[in-house]
């Protein structure tokens, strides 16, 4: 199992940067909108869509939305930063919703449990997601940017498995993901933020944002990354499965590689907004 989880992340990270080399900005942006295509399909089973029929028309509806942000906002050289700053502002309080659904798990379930409403979680989990990955490709550096949201992402995570490992008794969130705990939290976050401060110093050129800005950035960046992975597990488990799919041998599905990214995007590209980065 180890060597198929190796194999297939190897995979993915190969595919990511040379998807970064060699595609435009507005090519990039069709490819996650196919890979958030993907994970409307995992995400029509999370909310307990079984027929495939029904999972497909939830994917048409994503891919309409999509096209839809396309035909109001334009290319996206041309997007207008006032109003994707408005959309982001509104997922990031769609996120601060979902943080008390969660804490509250399982007696919040019964606000979001139904599925109607898991359906619209998925559009406000999945939509921004793509949108915030299509603007931080456009702005200057964007696949740079695009590769330390990745790593923050990632480091978080690995952080926190470690810390976790060595040190985790109290739980994070029990009901949610027993395996997560308050050590691995904090190790994962101060991962992060190292690796920010060190990015910061050793940026070609310098960073056009102060370090503090950019610590605060990465810190509330690894924060949204464990909220985006409790949410998806918080679902999974009120849908009684363990992986969203079996896509992606050894990781379960598109939906299990990408869910610490749907919260963390929004948020990092309203972060740089909000620090001025040029």
């Amino acid at each position: 199992m180890l060597k198929q989880r190796i194999i297939t992340a190897v995979v993915i990270v190969a595919a990511l940067l040379a998807a970064m080399a060699y595609l435009s900005a507005g090519q990039l942006s069709l490819l996650f909108a196919g890979i958030v295509l993907v994970a409307a399909w995992e995400w029509a089973d999370l909310s307990d869509l079984r027929p495939q029929v029904a999972r497909l028309a939830y994917v048409l509806v994503i891919g309409a939305l999509i096209a839809s942000v396309y035909a109001l906002l334009g290319d996206v050289a041309s997007w207008s930063a006032a109003a994707l700053q408005e959309l982001f502002v509104a997922a990031c309080v769609w996120w601060a919703v979902a943080l008390l659904w969660v804490k509250g798990y399982p007696v919040s379930a019964g606000l979001w449990g139904s599925r109607p409403v898991r359906i619209v979680m998925g559009v406000a989990v999945l939509l921004p997601t793509w949108l915030a990955l299509s603007y931080l490709r456009n702005l200057p550096n964007g696949a740079w940017l695009l590769l330390m949201l990745v790593a923050l992402v990632a480091i978080a995570d690995i952080g926190a498995y470690f810390f976790g490992r060595r040190f985790g008794k109290a739980k994070l969130a029990p009901a949610v993901s027993p395996g997560k705990s308050w050590a691995g939290f904090w190790g994962g976050l101060a991962c992060s933020v190292s690796f920010m401060a060190a990015l910061w110093y050793f940026w070609p050129g310098g960073m056009p944002v102060s370090l503090p800005a950019m610590l605060v950035l990465a810190a509330i960046t690894s924060l949204a990354s464990v909220l985006g992975d409790l949410l998806e597990s918080m679902v999974k488990r009120h849908r009684g499965i363990k992986d969203s799919s079996q896509l992606l041998p050894g990781h379960g599905g598109v939906m299990d590689r990408v869910d610490s990214l749907t919260a963390a995007s929004p948020v990092f590209a309203l972060g740089l907004m909000s620090v001025g980065w040029q």
